[in-house]
């Protein structure tokens, strides 16, 4: 059984941490073009976004089921989860950090890093590995 590293308590962590903890889970999994938006003073919805895609259904499946079962671990559940069934565009809604895991094609038709321009990408290259 594979062993289950790094987990921490993190249910009163604040929203920057909780981010990037789930940055670190994608980027175990491999999730492609992983990016973190602060859009706290563009909506009231969370403090960022994380947007990243995968190349199949099924790997969209799986990052998504990686983070509810890892973070779960860690005490943080998702609120909701949008759009499982047809995996590609699933919303993860935790709180203070909304997921976004997209298949490519529906990533580049809805753009979501132009729509949202006025926010601040975070710089998290010391969060994941290139590939």
């Amino acid at each position: 059984m594979e062993e289950i590293k790094n987990i921490e308590d993190l249910s009163n962590a604040e929203p920057l941490t909780i981010a990037k903890k789930l940055i670190s889970i994608l980027d175990e999994k491999d999730a492609k073009g992983i990016k973190l938006l602060h859009v706290e003073d563009q909506t009231i919805l969370c403090d960022y976004f994380i947007i990243c895609n995968g190349n199949s259904n099924t790997q969209i499946k799986s990052y998504a089921g990686e983070l509810e079962y890892k973070m779960g671990l860690c005490g943080v559940d998702p609120r909701s989860i949008e759009g499982y069934a047809e995996a590609t565009w699933v919303v993860m809604d935790y709180g203070s950090v909304i997921v976004h895991i997209f298949n490519r094609e529906t990533r580049m038709f809805y753009n979501l890093e132009k729509l949202w321009s006025d926010s601040t990408e975070v710089d998290i290259s010391d969060l994941v590995t290139e590939k």
